[in-house]
This record gives C-alpha cells, structure tokens and sequence, in this order.
C-alpha cells in the first residue's frame, strides 16, 4: 500500500469469493484510466482461471466505480453486477468485530469481559475466564481452525468449551480460529438479547446503509446469489454450520463492500457511535511478527507492499508468539 489513504479494488469472484485486493495512490490515478486498469489486472484472470464472473468495486478519492464480468451462474447465465451476491468468507468476520465494538459503545458488554459473564456454565472453565479481546485477537490459547465435525448444536458447542484445554496462557501466542471470533458473535448477539443474524441483517446492515447483504438471502434475492464452483467445476455452496454465521457467513454485494471499506477509511459520513465503533476495530492489541492484531483487521508497518502482506498469509493459521505492541 504506498500511500496511508489507499485506494482499494476488491475483486470477488463466483468460484473464489474474495480474490485479491491492490491499492494505487489517489494522486497517481487517473479516473478515467480506472477502467483501463481494472481490465488489465482481472481479464487475464479470468482467461487464467475460468472464472465464470468477477464484479469489481474501487474508491477514488471518495468516488465509487463499479465493473462486472461474466455470470453469476454457468446454469442460469445471469449476468454478474454491482448488487450480485457473494460468499464473503472470512470478511464477516470485520463486521462481527465491529458488532462488538458497537455493542461495548452502547453499554451491552465490555470487551474486558470473560465468556462465563454470558454463559454462567463456562464459569470454571478456563474458557470461561479469557477475555473478549482474547476472542477478537485469535489469541485465547489455541482452538482448531473449525469446530469439530461432531458439534452440531449450542449446547455440545459449550459442553466442547467447558473442557477444553489451552495449549498456551491466553494472550501469549495468536492461532487463527473460527472458534473464537465465532464465540465473540454469539456473546455479543446473546448481550444484545437478540440472534446474531438478527443483530447484523436488522442493525447493523441498516446502521451502514449496506441494503444488498444478508446472512440469509432472501427467496427473491436467490438469483443475484452468486454460484460458487469446485475445482471439478460442480456447484457448491458454503456449509453454514455451528457458528457459521459468526465466522464466515455474510454474503455481499461490491456496492456494500466497497461502502464498508469506505467507512473503515472514513470517507463517508456515518453516525458518529457507528464511526467509533468501526475506528475501535483498529486498535493493536498484540504484535505477532509482521502483524499488530486489531479485532480481526491486522496492521502493517508503513511502508508495505502488497507481495508482503500476502508472503505472511500462510503463517496466519500457525500459533504464533506474540508481544504487545509499542
């Protein structure tokens, strides 16, 4: 990223969901040139990977621009466009952080608090007693990447936190999980006194003014719902499973992304707590190599290029060591 206020093109993909993200520095980009930019980098990509469709979004100095490829659906032929809907993955994962920091804002938890203060039958357990920072920050002792295959329900979910055993002190090593971000979701949803959907799709979608995103897509929005493919090209479609929605189950539009975005950038004007709350996302709450650990977002020491970010990727999944930062 060569410049602190970036401009950032996400490319979502109906096969890849969310591919690639690349910055150019506002003074050096020409709006007019955008297109001409966007199509060099995404047509090879799309010839390289037989991607069926691709829907891009860029922010120019506070300007959106929107460019779609392809369907949405090799079966339907519905063409891809800035409303199509796509599996997000772990980009829910920023608005779940961002549910948090909004529900700490208007007095339904603090971020300090442990598990057992919501779910009094974790009380003596070691989960019980971690904080919710330690669950934003992939850092409350080791938890497998997914949640077993054998946890179908919320109660064998807690009978699984009440044994569990750290491999580390919480705050020690960072160990990216679906479980901890995942249980951050259900106790700010359960402080809230409402359902987790409920509380992204009713709040805090209208909140940002994000009108094309859902957890559950609605019956008439089906066929704006991108078709994700396997390698052997067969259909197929995330697994929403125990703590799906928490973790990984926003499906999204390149007008709404790009709107978030712009919001985490603040270059729109929001309600001044949503605002907050989205900055409170950022704070660096531990170092673990290249990385300061935000709630889910990650910082990296300025200047960075982008080949940086994504060498690191791969150590992502590893428990690493991790200090305060400065």
């Amino acid at each position: 990223m060569r410049q602190k206020n970036m401009n950032i093109i996400k490319l979502l993909s109906v096969s890849m969901c969310f591919l690639a993200a690349s910055s150019y520095a506002a003074d050096k980009v020409d709006p007019s040139s955008v297109r001409g930019i966007v199509d060099a980098a995404i047509q090879p990509l799309i010839e390289k990977n037989n991607v069926p469709g691709i829907a891009v979004a860029v922010t120019v100095d506070g300007k959106n621009y929107f460019y779609n490829y392809g369907v949405a659906s090799k079966e339907t032929q519905h063409p891809i466009t800035s409303e199509t809907l796509f599996e997000i993955g772990s980009l829910s994962k920023t608005f779940t952080a961002t549910l948090a920091t909004y529900a700490q804002l208007n007095g339904n938890l603090s971020l300090s608090d442990s598990p057992a203060k919501y779910f009094p039958y974790l009380r003596d357990s070691k989960f019980g007693k971690v904080s919710l920072i330690n669950l934003g920050t992939h850092t409350p002792g080791g938890f497998p990447v997914q949640v077993p295959d054998e946890i179908g329900n919320t109660d064998q979910l807690l009978d699984y936190l009440k044994l569990w055993k750290p491999a580390y002190a919480a705050g020690t090593q960072r160990s990216y999980s679906n479980v901890s971000i995942g249980m951050l979701g259900m106790i700010t949803a359960k402080s809230m006194h409402v359902s987790f959907d409920d509380a992204i799709e009713k709040k805090l979608f209208p909140e940002l003014g994000m009108k094309h995103s859902y957890i559950n897509v609605p019956t008439d929005r089906l066929k704006d719902y991108a078709q994700g493919y396997t390698k052997k090209d067969a259909p197929i479609r995330m697994n929403k499973g125990i703590l799906g929605s928490e973790a990984y189950g926003i499906k999204s539009s390149t007008i709404d992304m790009i709107r978030f975005i712009d919001a985490n950038m603040q270059t729109i004007k929001l309600d001044q707590k949503l605002q907050k709350a989205i900055t409170d996302t950022h704070t660096g709450y531990y170092k673990s190599g290249e990385i300061t650990q935000d709630l889910i977002w990650e910082q990296y020491a300025y200047p960075v290029e982008l080949n940086d970010c994504w060498q690191v990727m791969p150590t992502r999944w590893l428990p690493r060591v991790i200090r305060q930062p400065d």
